[in-house]
């Protein structure tokens, strides 16, 4: 058990320091399913806490997949940072992984990838450091202010506070005008401009998880950024037809470097349905696995993954399960047969 827990923690923290220079316990735990990434959202907004009582394993097992995490770490070089957790609250709080003074601080332990410059150790570190946003969300369904006990209504916006809501008025945000998302230039500039900024975040059910629907924000802190973004509006304009197309470029170099690390695993799928595999899997936006962490980390179970669900679509009847009604995962147990005779195929050298 202690041997596949290792070998899980090095794949996960491996592909967490491949896409950003230093690994996180926390990372580690929604990596290893112990956690979904919304309920350590709403921890870090200071929802909850202490987080372990939302992990399905006790104090031992964290520990023992810490003492993982730290081997792996050591070996490879890296090294330990501490790093405050702070709540998206008003008052700033102090966050809790355990009630384990001992095993809180190892929670706390980031591992940095060796190699880093001290400017950018410092840079990491205080990113890591930064709390969160303070943040409203929509409702979703009728409420009651803590504060005034007003009753709100779903699409109303509130803030979150301990185990109930307070309406824009008692949070003291009321005098702040919204700004849609959809202008990254004037968002980032109205924020700055800004003494007191407001995300607004909407839940979505279907991903779980919160999504930016914009800023709350002073008004006249708008309407300098307005003027800002109005005078050099050619310029943006010039550097956004750039990004898109050093990010096409991007696109096309990572996709078939997915593709190559296809062929490699599947020596017999076909040239052409690898690059297919990898366009699909790794389109920008998508949140599909190709453009998760692993993904773009190219990380040997994120390719399988991806292969796996090509197959499953396109070389067996499940698409047609499902538009009958069968349940998803019977659905899966239906077509094991066929999508197992593909791989197994695939995992051959081609005659040719």
């Amino acid at each position: 058990m202690a041997a596949k827990l290792h070998s899980r923690v090095a794949s996960v923290a491996g592909a967490a320091l491949a896409q950003r220079k230093y690994v996180a316990p926390v990372e580690v735990f929604t990596a290893l399913g112990w956690v979904h990434p919304s309920r350590v959202e709403e921890w870090r907004r200071g929802r909850f806490s202490p987080l372990a009582k939302e992990l399905p394993v006790d104090t031992a097992r964290i520990a023992e997949a810490l003492e993982c995490l730290g081997s792996w770490a050591r070996a490879n070089g890296l090294s330990p940072s501490d790093s405050a957790y702070v709540a998206g609250t008003r008052d700033r709080r102090d966050l809790r992984f355990t009630e384990d003074d001992a095993l809180d601080r190892l929670c706390r332990t980031h591992w940095l990838a060796p190699g880093l410059t001290d400017k950018q150790r410092a840079r990491l570190t205080e990113r890591q450091n930064k709390a969160p946003d303070l943040a409203v969300t929509i409702a979703g369904n009728d409420w009651t202010c803590a504060g005034c006990a007003t009753r709100g209504a779903a699409g109303d916006l509130h803030l979150p506070e301990g185990d109930g809501h307070l309406c824009l008025a008692c949070a003291d945000f009321d005098h702040l005008v919204f700004l849609p998302a959809g202008n990254a230039a004037l968002s980032r500039r109205a924020k700055l401009e800004s003494t007191l900024a407001v995300l607004v975040l909407r839940f979505n059910r279907r991903r779980k998880r919160h999504e930016r629907q914009g800023i709350l924000v002073e008004d006249a802190a708008l309407e300098r950024a307005e003027q800002q973004c109005l005078a050099d509006e050619d310029v943006r304009a010039r550097r956004r037809e750039r990004d898109a197309h050093r990010r096409a470029a991007q696109d096309v170099e990572f996709q078939a470097a997915f593709a190559e690390v296809v062929r490699r695993l599947y020596p017999g799928c076909p040239a052409e349905r690898a690059q297919l595999i990898a366009e699909h899997a790794g389109t920008r936006g998508s949140g599909r696995v190709g453009r998760s962490a692993a993904g773009r980390a190219l990380d040997e179970e994120a390719v399988r993954l991806a292969v796996i669900a090509s197959v499953r679509h396109l070389d067996t009847a499940y698409d047609r399960l499902l538009m009958d009604g069968v349940p998803r995962a019977d659905a899966r147990e239906r077509i094991r047969a066929d999508l197992d005779r593909v791989l197994e195929g695939w995992a051959q050298p081609s005659a040719g």
